[in-house]
Parts: structure tokens; C-alpha cells; sequence
């Protein structure tokens, strides 16, 4: 009888992949594909309490709202930092996503996590997709789903190395047979970039920018090597007169803000890379290890870790996506992939 209630709910309700980012959170709606992918900001109005804006238009408000209205990032380093709104967050996403293909059932979700937060974390992520609406929810780790949305062969006894530098964490793994051999974790990822330029820009041209305009900056002439020459304007407050100044920025200047970043992760892959086991090392050797998240989208930063490796790199196919796309895959056989769930999560059957 259970098991007929069971297949009742699953074909009368949605299955649904959240990607709970730092900067961005993206939804994977089962049969649709992603549907979602906006800003993990919420506006909220400190008199009433009310949520003004979620998403893209939250972000829209970021650095031009009275001071009644914060822009909250509820999810800071990839953990919850503001549970209810985060909670509203989920919520409102779900709920623009079952919008897309009603059903009659609540939906079961799967969240991705960074690797290494705590038993207390992963509750709190569980708690706040209940809450959100959620039927089931399942929790996984992200490099491990975004080794699975690149289709690398996790299940099998041959060691992957997966790199997802994300907006607040960066997760170096390396994964054989459904488990995490060897993991680095870093507080450091698209969030911290943006830090350095804004702190760049503030020492060395004594102009002030805004976190928008950091990453604004960051995508067009974001770069870990010499290559093509790039340039841009920068608009922002003069640290000295107090008045608007434009400048003119380079692609050299924002490499030399993101040194150190880029310096820390290359050296949170050598870490890994010394204690992984020779046999698995091998594998890695062989078939090389792979980058994802939204920082894969830095000029140059394969190039960067072959010429300290001598290992190949590749750059994930959409690399954004990767862990959603994960998310949707588990989805699609949650008994196949019940090794790799962590955490709490709902019961799954034995089949």
C-alpha cells in the first residue's frame, strides 16, 4: 500500500533540483530543464518585515535602497545565514517553478550543498526547504553533483577531480565509487574576487565601487593569465574629493586583484593532489580534472593550474549549470544515487 501511495505521489507531483548558491541559485524543474536562475538576494522592508523583492529584482535594488529596505544575501559562505528568509526564498522559487507544470502534490527536492558544512547546516538546509513547501527533500553535496550534471563516472572505481568554484565557497574533490576521497574546502570563490577588486580599486586608484559593479568588472576583464588586452570604464565615488570620477581599468589591474584568490586555489589543489592515493592519482593523471561554477568562467584559469600540474584541464560544459543539471540527474533515480545523498533527508525505498 505504501508503495502504491508512493508511486501515487511521484507521478501527481513535481521533482525539483535547487542549486542553494551563495550568489546565484538556480532551479532544475524534472522534464523542463533548468527554469530559474536568479540572484540569491532578498529585499526586505525592516519596517513591516515584508519581503519586497526575491531575485533578480532584489538585486536590481542592491546599493540604491532607503535605509528601511535591506538586500539580504541569506545564504553567505554557502550557509544559511538567515533562516526565514531564507525559507521565503525557497519558497517563492518553488513556487515560480511548480507554476511552470502544476501539479496536485508537493514536490520532492533535491539541494545541493558545498562540501564540508556541518550536521547542524545540513538541517538547516533540510528545515528550510520543508518549510519552503518541499514533500521529500535530499541534500547533496555539490562538487558530487556537479561531478554527476558533467557526467563523470562517480559510481565507478576510477578516481575524478572536480573543482566548483561557486560565489562563496570553493570545493577541490576528488571522488571513486559514489564517495569523497580526498576534499578541500575554502571561503573563497566569486564573492571574495569581487572583494579584491573593490579593494584594488580602492588602494591603488582611490576610487569606491559597489559590489554590482566589482562583478560587472570581473566578468569583462576577469582574467588569471596575459591575454588578450581588455579594458574598460569604471564609474564610482572619489575617495578623496567625495565626488563621481570615471577611470579607465585594464585587464592587468584586475589580474594583479585577483593574485591572491587565484594563488589560494592553486594551492588548495596541491593540498588535495598531495594526500589523494597513488592508484587514484593516477586516474587523475590520466584523465585529467575538472572545473565548474560560476568561477570557471575566468580567462585563462585552466591554463593556470596546467602550467602548476602538468595534469589536463577541463572547463565543465555550462559550468554554471553543473551542479542543477546533478541535482535533476539524481532526480531522475534517487535509489541509484542514494550513496552520494548526505545529511538528513527523507526515507527512500529499498528497491
Amino acid at each position: 500500500m505504501a508503495l502504491m501511495f508512493e508511486s501515487l505521489y511521484n507521478k501527481f507531483s513535481n521533482d525539483i533540483g535547487i542549486d542553494l548558491g551563495t550568489a546565484n541559485t538556480l532551479v532544475y524543474l524534472h522534464g523542463h530543464g533548468i527554469v530559474i536562475n536568479e540572484p540569491s538576494i532578498v529585499a526586505l522592508n525592516t519596517k513591516t518585515g515584508r519581503i519586497v523583492a526575491v531575485g533578480v529584482a532584489a538585486k536590481e535594488m542592491l546599493g540604491r535602497t532607503p535605509a528601511h529596505i535591506k538586500a539580504i544575501h541569506p545564504v553567505v559562505d554557502g550557509v544559511i545565514s538567515d533562516f526565514e528568509v531564507t525559507e521565503e526564498m525557497l519558497s517563492y522559487l518553488i513556487t515560480k517553478a511548480e507554476k511552470i507544470a502544476p501539479q496536485f502534490f508537493r514536490p520532492r527536492v533535491v539541494v545541493g550543498v558545498p562540501s564540508g558544512i556541518t550536521n547542524v547546516e545540513h538541517r538547516a538546509v533540510y528545515d528550510a526547504a520543508k518549510s519552503a513547501g518541499a514533500r521529500e527533500v535530499y541534500i547533496i553535496e555539490e562538487p558530487m553533483a556537479a561531478a554527476i550534471g558533467i557526467r563523470l563516472p562517480i559510481k565507478e572505481p576510477v578516481g575524478s577531480m572536480i573543482i566548483d568554484i561557486g560565489g562563496g565557497t570553493t570545493d577541490v574533490v576528488v571522488i571513486s565509487l559514489s564517495g569523497v576521497v580526498q576534499a578541500k574546502s575554502l571561503k573563497l570563490a566569486g564573492d571574495t574576487m569581487n572583494q579584491d577588486i573593490i579593494t584594488y580599486l580602492k588602494n591603488e586608484f582611490k576610487l569606491l565601487v559597489g559590489e554590482k559593479t566589482a562583478e560587472e568588472i570581473k566578468i569583462v576583464l576577469g582574467s588569471a593569465i596575459i591575454g588578450e588586452k581588455l579594458e574598460s570604464k569604471v564609474k564610482g565615488r572619489d575617495l578623496i574629493t567625495g565626488l563621481p570620477r570615471e577611470i579607465m581599468i585594464t585587464d592587468t589591474d584586475i589580474r594583479h586583484a585577483l593574485a591572491d584568490s587565484i594563488t589560494a586555489i592553486v594551492d588548495a589543489v596541491r593540498e588535495v593532489l598531495e594526500t589523494t592515493p597513488p592508484e587514484i592519482m593516477s586516474d587523475v593523471m590520466n584523465r585529467g580534472m575538472y572545473i565548474a561554477g560560476g568561477g570557471a568562467l575566468i580567462r585563462g584559469i585552466d591554463k593556470v593550474l596546467f602550467e602548476q600540474f602538468k595534469i589536463p584541464v577541463y572547463i565543465a560544459d555550462d559550468p554554471l549549470s553543473a551542479v542543477a543539471r546533478g541535482c535533476g540527474i539524481v532526480l531522475e533515480d534517487l535509489v541509484k544515487y542514494r550513496d552520494v545523498l548526505i545529511g538528513d533527508h527523507d526515507t527512500l525505498p529499498l528497491r
